[in-house]
């Protein structure tokens, strides 16, 4: 599997390996231990170095980051970097904001290392609870779609790996890796997805729905993909930009398919600085198109305000030139999107 994603990846020379000192992640050094003892992966020089992040969250961090080290420098990886990180709270969720530090960090190591890859342990195990998270969060396709193999740096060789058989890995080399409280503390969804759901619908609808989840991701990246390549196309066709200001042809939204319309309209909110809408605000801007005469604003999240103008609004509010022709009529028959402060219609 590591062979695979470092073939897929162009044979990065240099990798490093994000390890907390769990069993998946220690399982993974352990694996990536052995193409660095070898120096190579089919034939194609490499060198594995490892990063350990300390969250700083939990009382003796510190001391589980550096034990992790160790063990990391004995199976021969080097450099071994730890770096300590603050998570910032946000009110994106302690897991959500833990994980952009540990991103951030190790991105940053990896280009003081000139690393081409970073491995992340995550397994088909995680992958599924990735699924259900979304499914009970009520998220569309993308998120549906969980966690990538590849995106940029990041690699995730395990995805297709039970969390049983990293454990098994583990024993077989001798490795005695650290069990994160945190992983069964029931205030985490993620903790009693873990502990309670998947194994309680594996008990009730019989062994295999983990693989079944992972396989719905892997299928449903397929179709994400394939939607925000025609949705990444169809904005840049449609988008028009006056000042900080990007409208779009309400005749043209109202042809395309839902699936795309919807994409193009988040697009057009994140391109003057908006944040991802939720499906309520994407429904609420969406209406604008079947709203008569001018309507709007519906707020975006992000600063972001949404609206259409009316030519007879405008004609009738007396916003026109000295011959006649209304102001903001290049506006007229769009959607506008406007960050920061509400159009004054």
């Amino acid at each position: 599997m590591l062979q695979d994603a470092l073939a897929a990846a162009g044979y990065p020379e240099r990798v490093l390996v994000a390890c907390s000192g769990g069993p998946d992640s220690l399982a993974l050094a352990a694996v990536a231990a052995y193409f660095a003892r070898r120096g190579h992966v089919d034939g194609r020089p490499v060198s594995v170095g490892a990063v350990v992040v300390d969250h700083q969250l939990q009382p003796g961090s510190a001391a589980v980051a550096a034990t992790t080290a160790r063990v990391l420098r004995e199976l021969g990886l080097a450099p071994v970097a730890v770096r300590a990180v603050e998570v910032a709270a946000t009110g994106m969720g302690p897991e959500a904001a833990a994980r952009d530090a540990r991103h951030a960090a190790l991105e940053g190591i990896a280009d003081e290392t000139g690393a081409g890859a970073i491995l992340l342990g995550h397994t088909l195990d995680d992958q599924a609870e990735q699924v259900l998270l979304g499914l009970a969060r009520g998220s569309g396709t993308r998120s549906l779609a969980g966690m990538r193999p590849a995106r940029g740096r990041l690699l995730r060789p395990f995805l297709g790996l039970r969390r049983d058989q990293t454990l098994e890995i583990c024993a077989v080399e001798g490795l005695d890796p650290w069990h994160d409280p945190s992983n069964a503390d029931p205030a985490f969804a993620r903790s009693r997805t873990r502990v309670e759901v998947l194994p309680l619908l594996e008990k009730k609808l019989g062994p295999g729905v983990a693989e079944s989840l992972a396989r719905t991701a892997a299928i449903l990246q397929l179709d994400a993909d394939f939607l925000e390549d025609v949705a990444n196309d169809t904005f840049a066709r449609l988008r028009e930009q006056s000042g900080a200001e990007i409208s779009l042809p309400e005749d043209a939204l109202r042809e395309l398919a839902p699936a795309v319309r919807f994409r193009v309209i988040a697009k057009a909110a994140a391109a003057v600085g908006g944040q991802q809408p939720s499906y309520q605000r994407l429904l609420a801007a969406e209406a604008l198109l079947r709203r008569q005469g001018s309507a709007g604003p519906v707020e975006l999240p992000g600063g972001v305000s949404v609206y259409r103008l009316s030519l007879a609004r405008l004609l009738t509010a007396g916003q026109s030139d000295a011959a006649g022709v209304p102001r903001q009529g290049a506006r007229c028959g769009k959607l506008v999107f406007r960050p920061h402060k509400p159009p004054l219609i």
